[in-house]
């Protein structure tokens, strides 16, 4: 990285400190001890108020130091929506993971589009930084109104998944496989009409750029226009060609935006509507995804608060949440890592939402883990395939028979931990193992 970009970041989190200098009231005092817990793994403190009375005395003194210098002290970074070359992002999981550690964040989620595949490659980096993981995917889909009311549009929905990843994972990895298959199909035929309007752009061309077996998006396809000459940069590409309807836009395999929330919520997962400010007509979309189980909307962005989504979120009781969308890009249009300053009461909110979500979801593949039929090795070995921080594996015994162990996440919370713990139990697995790398969670069949 050039001693530019590193003055540029460098006095990015230097604002973001000054923004933090001011004295917090009590509700911000509050939600900031409990995210501060959150992510510095010391439990989570995310339920009412009445949580701060019942907390432990050595609980307190853990968060005293910071609660002593609030007005200076480094605020925890929530970078919730980011791409890695999984997708169309420019860096790989472990450069963003690295990246996102050089500026400053905490917490990270990946969200690819309509892939999870580089989640493993994030987890692994980011142990070596002390950065938190949330396992996420961005899923395109399509509103359809109802009648003749309007036009098709395409909508992203972001999906948060608990440390160990989604439950029913099977589930949402043959959707994401559908639509991961129309998007070879669209990029063709937007090569297609490119060549119809005269721009020949070779398939090996957005194939290379992708890179090998990723499925190729716009961004893929505008980074080839910009190499072969017909553009000057990506946002000419699609303000001529690839703009949503434009001469050379097309569409894929994308799911109902409805039924990519309900599929989002069956698995374990949060559900939050992606740039809703890009959309044409946002008010009936977003009527239709609260009905639907949405949890939450962006709203902030590293410009700050965009007032009338605000107001929209409150008017359908959604969270409020917001991140840089980052790709590595480059250049001045785009915003870097962490940059969008989510206020801490709405971060504590979110996690606040989250845990029983998470929760629920870790007790459901707890309890496939355990319904499994130990003796049926290639049926039980799809836990290899979790694309949480979870590993699973199978080991003979001297004595006869195997053992079959399921390692859970080292970022657990104290709540999570209680629930794999007392799950563990009720369904009577051999035994529970806590690590430095985890939970080992272990059934033996002789």
């Amino acid at each position: 990285m050039g001693d530019g970009n590193r003055r540029n970041m460098n006095k990015k989190k230097k604002n973001r400190r000054k923004k933090k200098k001011k004295m917090m009231n009590a509700e911000e005092t509050f939600a900031s001890k409990c995210v501060w817990k959150w992510a510095n793994n010391n439990g989570g403190l995310l339920n009412s108020s009445s949580s701060s009375s019942s907390s432990s005395s050595g609980e307190d003194e853990d968060f005293n130091d910071v609660q002593k210098s609030l007005r200076v002290a480094e605020p925890v970074v929530f970078e919730l929506h980011s791409h890695s070359t999984r997708s169309d992002g420019f860096l790989s999981p472990t450069a963003l993971v690295e990246r996102a550690h050089r500026s400053g964040v905490k917490i990270l989620a990946l969200t690819d589009h309509d892939t999870m595949a580089g989640i493993p490659e994030a987890l692994e980096a980011a142990r070596k930084f002390g950065i938190r993981i949330i396992p996420g995917v961005e899923i395109s889909t399509m509103f359809s109104p109802r009648g003749n009311s309007g036009t098709e549009e395409p909508v992203h929905i972001l999906a948060y998944y608990s440390s160990c990843g989604p439950a029913k994972f099977e589930e949402l990895e043959e959707c994401l496989v559908k639509i991961r298959d129309g998007r070879f199909r669209r990029a063709k035929d937007m090569l297609l009409k490119l060549n119809k309007l005269k721009i020949p752009i070779k398939w090996e061309h957005v194939a290379r750029i992708a890179g090998n077996g990723v499925a190729p998006g716009r961004l893929h396809v505008a980074r080839a226009l910009v190499e072969a000459g017909h553009v000057e940069n990506l946002r000419q590409a699609f303000s001529k060609y690839l703009y949503d309807g434009g001469p050379a836009y097309a569409k894929g395999n994308e799911l109902l935006v409805e039924e990519a929330v309900q599929l989002i919520c069956r698995t374990g997962g949060v559900a939050a509507l992606a740039h809703p400010w890009a959309l044409k007509n946002p008010i009936p979309i977003i009527r239709s995804l609260k009905a639907s189980g949405l949890h939450a909307m962006e709203v902030y962005r590293s410009d700050g608060r965009l007032a009338a989504f605000s107001d929209l979120a409150d008017a359908y009781e959604l969270l409020k949440l917001g991140g840089s969308d980052f790709h590595g890009r480059g250049g001045h249009d785009e915003s870097e890592l962490g940059s969008v300053n989510l206020p801490v009461v709405a971060v504590h909110e979110f996690l606040t939402r989250a845990r029983p979500i998470w929760c629920d979801a870790i007790r459901s593949i707890l309890l496939s883990f355990a319904e499994e039929d130990p003796n049926k090795v290639s049926e039980i070995s799809k836990f290899k395939s979790l694309k949480g921080d979870m590993t699973f594996e199978n080991t003979v015994l001297n004595e006869g028979g195997d053992m079959f162990t399921l390692h859970l996440s080292s970022w657990l919370s104290n709540e999570e931990r209680k629930a794999v713990e007392v799950e563990a139990i009720r369904l009577k697995l051999s035994h529970t193992v806590i690590s430095e790398r985890g939970f080992h969670i272990t059934a033996v069949s002789k």
